[in-house]
């Protein structure tokens, strides 16, 4: 699953693949935007991502990878 943060006054957003589910993801969201703590997710590879609370301009949360089918798979 692929997890997009827009962050204020930045052009580019932040890309990570979490191995956490989609709802632990947004309840870490929720979580940092309510008590105005660092986001914090981490990847497969290890990789930590910190966002500030207050920078966090949206979280888009993708859906879960499922298998494909047809060209391109």
């Amino acid at each position: 699953m692929e997890v997009k943060i827009g962050i204020t006054n930045i052009a580019r957003e932040v890309s990570i693949e979490p191995e956490m589910s989609s709802a632990s993801v947004e309840d870490a969201v929720t979580a940092a935007v309510r008590d105005g703590v660092p986001l914090r997710l981490t990847d497969a590879k290890g990789r930590v991502v910190l966002v500030p609370a207050a920078a966090i301009g949206y979280v888009d949360i993708g859906e879960p990878n499922k298998g494909r089918v047809g060209f391109g798979a």
